[in-house]
């Protein structure tokens, strides 16, 4: 689209794409684990989970998780330790496995049966900005009914088709649309 911002930050404002902001609002509601994966609690929670069925198992392989069954059980029993490459295999593989697995139960909360969901645009920061090339930006709220694109985008790890799932939902705001392609927070509940 031509109305998107080309130079964000030039005089000083700060913020994150929309998108990244509603990722990263997704992912807290994906409830990962807390403890880190370098850890060996956090390293053995997600084994556990990446290999309670066959089905998780699957999609460990899909997701890039392409060690042997022994290896892993060694891994799960103690007696080998994982490599960094392959501790950062498993936190990739849990983090898509976990996105599969909450993307259908995020995506009937947030549509709530067509009533779809409140999202709160917190404005990008203009506290650096001079204050002749200030411009107001509000603080906006906007009811969100279809979330079956951005979701779907989300679980796919799909930055650009999240970036343009997020633009079709802020073309809603009017002509101020673009003023919230970068903003400071991204909030909304399921």
């Amino acid at each position: 689209m031509s109305e998107r911002v080309r130079d964000f930050g030039k005089y000083g404002a700060r913020g994150v794409k929309g998108h990244e902001a509603v990722a990263r609002q997704l992912d807290a509601l994906a409830g990962y684990f807390t403890t880190p994966v370098t850890s060996r609690r956090g390293l053995l929670a997600r084994l556990h989970y990446l290999t309670r069925s066959d089905h998780a198992r699957q999609a460990a392989r899909a997701a890039g998780l392409t060690v042997t069954d022994r290896t892993l059980k060694a891994w799960l029993d103690g007696r080998r330790r994982p490599s960094q490459r392959n501790v950062e295999r498993v936190e990739v593989a849990y983090r898509t496995v976990r996105r599969q697995n909450v993307a259908r139960y995020l995506l009937r909360r947030l549509n709530a049966e067509g009533r779809g969901t409140r999202v709160e645009i917190h404005p990008l920061n203009q506290s650096q900005v001079p204050r002749p090339r200030q411009r107001v930006v509000e603080f906006r709220s906007l009811n969100v009914r279809q979330w079956d694109a951005l979701v779907r985008a989300w679980t796919d790890a799909n930055d650009e088709a999240l970036d343009d799932a997020w633009v079709e939902k802020i073309v809603d705001l009017g002509s101020q649309w673009g003023q919230y392609e970068y903003v400071t927070n991204v909030g909304f509940a399921a």
